[in-house]
């Protein structure tokens, strides 16, 4: 039995154009002589389609895209794909997670068509997952048989969903249900597990993954075919990687990660059948984004660059903006998502613009110019001098001086905000917010100034972790991504200049980061531990930390959730970042 795994990039709520992605990697896959086609979990949606479920009239539309697809797949070929089923009789929530199976041929006098064969049983309810929202939990496990092995007995087939998987309390540290999905179809017997997953990127979860893979096919004694969304959804990146096992857990194909693609695999000939193909161009198509070798991972900064491409690249795309702004400082977090942008839109697609206050050095406008020139970017530049004087005195009257202090610095960074705003507009370009994951954690940044945008592209990456990735991104390792991403593949692309300089908003004279805050290789571990861990002072100090720095960071961290609520939505890449899955009360105590 040949399988085909669909890698699929899917737009949320667009039932038509879904049905016709997997319509085109059905026909596809029946060229090579596939018999059965993997989708991902709730292929037929996007992932996550939240309270679009809640749209009776959409969901009725889910049964005339079925039928679609059973009338256009290829006669003897059969297609597993994510749907949601409703529950007779409504009531909230009024839907099950599950698996179509769809049957080609209909209008070839074959009978083609489809019915429901399996329910995710495990709903997540953590981090960004809110499924109890909208959906019952499956009752029981799904066993499908199907086709025929040596021997003339059927291949038994246990079905799961995403979560399903995810029942290794001691490898994901989370409190596991009492249901057991993978070890009910252990026990029924089955000669292959399938995953259909829309599992969202995060640092490390590939192999957390591939573990709960192995630890599955070794539970069933059988391979495991795991099959993963690809794609950018909001805030969140979906990273593909799907992958297959054999019984003892050893790797027997890997698909792209962050790219669409069709991968075969025969369950007959399982260690040399393994075989990866593009998919056609269509609206759903991932464009921008390359891959690494079929079968290795890529290595972890050049997972997070291309999870990070992909997110601005599907987020513009499928948002409608035709390009993308950013001011570009001569800093090395503009830096970073310019060269984010230029990857995931074409150079040509992405306006940068310098706006130097009286503080700016001429280094940072030099540094600019040159990232500019290096990646092909159009750099205009509109002094902020004129304007700010134009503030002072028309506030001078109401204040009874001209603005100083924090109020003076936070005024440069609205007008900068503004002259973005005013352009991303005129222009219909998505304006690009540059902030990272430390400056929001502890309130160092500007509501209404910097933090304007309509994506939030490093949000999710600490400093320490933005000097990381572009020393990674400027080293001789990157030259085949970079080359791949349509980047310049040699020499320096941040340069040495903006990767050593230290950190400064430049909105005062000689200012630098660590006036007033502590240095980044002291903060951002203090901030993974009380963002990520949920770690108390308390315990921050019982481990050694400094109880006056440790005290003020959380309070920082605290009073700064105003702010965080008004940010533009962050690309998710860690285990906890700011947004969907950090849901802090502004008004609290502590």
């Amino acid at each position: 039995m040949r399988l085909a795994l669909a890698q699929l990039d899917a737009l949320i709520g667009d039932l038509e154009g879904n049905a016709a992605r997997i319509l085109a990697a059905g026909r596809l896959a029946a060229e090579h002589g596939a018999e059965l086609l993997l989708t991902p979990e709730l292929s037929l949606w996007g992932y996550p389609p939240r309270d679009l479920l809640l749209r009776p009239a959409l969901v009725a539309r889910q049964a005339v895209q079925l039928q679609a697809l059973a009338d256009g797949l290829p006669s003897g070929l059969a297609a597993l794909v994510g749907v949601a089923d409703p529950v007779p009789g409504g009531g909230t929530p009024g839907l099950w997670n599950a698996v179509a199976l769809v049957r080609g041929g209909g209008r070839d006098g074959d009978g083609g068509g489809w019915q429901v064969v399996a329910r995710k049983r495990l709903l997540p309810s953590y981090d960004v997952f809110d499924e109890s929202r909208y959906f019952l939990a499956g009752q029981r496990p799904a066993r499908l048989e199907w086709g025929q092995r040596q021997g003339g007995r059927p291949w038994r087939l246990g079905l799961s969903v995403c979560e399903d998987l995810w029942v290794e309390q001691d490898l994901q540290q989370l409190r596991v249900a009492g249901v057991d999905p993978i070890g009910e179809l252990a026990e029924l017997g089955v000669d292959l597990l399938l995953n259909l997953s829309a599992s969202p990127y995060g640092r490390g979860k590939l192999a957390l993954r591939r573990q709960l893979g192995q630890r599955a096919a070794a539970r069933a004694g059988c391979p495991l075919v795991y099959v993963n969304q690809v794609g950018g959804n909001d805030e969140l990146v979906f990273d593909g990687a799907s992958f297959v096992l054999d019984a003892g857990g050893a790797l027997l194909g890997q698909g792209p990660c962050c790219r669409e693609a069709l991968l075969l695999w025969d369950a007959a000939d399982p260690h040399g059948s393994w075989r990866q193909l593009p998919l056609p161009a269509g609206a759903g198509a991932t464009t921008a984004v390359s891959a690494g070798t079929a079968g290795l991972a890529p290595p972890e900064m050049e997972q997070l660059l291309r999870a990070l491409v992909l997110g601005v690249g599907d987020y513009a795309r499928k948002c409608g903006f035709g390009g993308a702004l950013l001011g570009l400082s001569g800093g090395i977090g503009s830096a970073l998502v310019a060269v984010i942008a230029a990857a995931a839109l074409g150079a040509e697609r992405v306006r940068a613009l310098r706006l130097p206050s009286p503080w700016s050095s001429a280094g940072s406008l030099e540094d600019a110019q040159g990232l500019a020139e290096r990646l092909g970017l159009e750099l205009q530049t509109v002094p902020i001098a004129p304007l700010m004087q134009g503030f002072d005195q028309a506030l001078t009257p109401a204040l009874g001086q001209p603005p100083t202090g924090v109020t003076a610095e936070n005024l440069q960074s609205r007008i900068r905000g503004t002259v973005l705003m005013a352009l991303a507009n005129q222009q219909g370009r998505l304006l690009l917010s540059t902030g990272n994951k430390s400056e929001l954690a502890v309130g160092y940044c500007t509501l209404y100034g910097d933090m304007n945008g309509g994506l939030a592209v490093i949000g999710d990456l600490y400093k320490t972790t933005v000097f990381d990735l572009c020393d990674w991104i400027d080293s001789p390792a990157s030259s085949e991504c970079r080359r791949e991403l349509g980047l310049p593949a040699t020499g320096e692309l941040i340069g040495a200049a903006i990767r050593t300089k230290p950190p400064s908003a430049e909105l005062r004279p000689d200012q630098k980061d660590s006036d007033s805050l502590p240095d980044y290789a002291v903060l951002d571990p203090l901030l993974r531990r009380i963002v990520e861990s949920m770690a108390t002072p308390e315990q921050l100090i019982a481990e050694g930390i400094d109880p006056e720095l440790a005290q003020r960071v959380q309070g920082l961290l605290r009073r700064a959730e105003f702010k965080r609520r008004q940010a533009p939505p962050v690309l998710k890449v860690s285990g906890r970042s700011f947004g969907g899955g950090w849901r802090m009360p502004i008004a609290a105590a502590g």
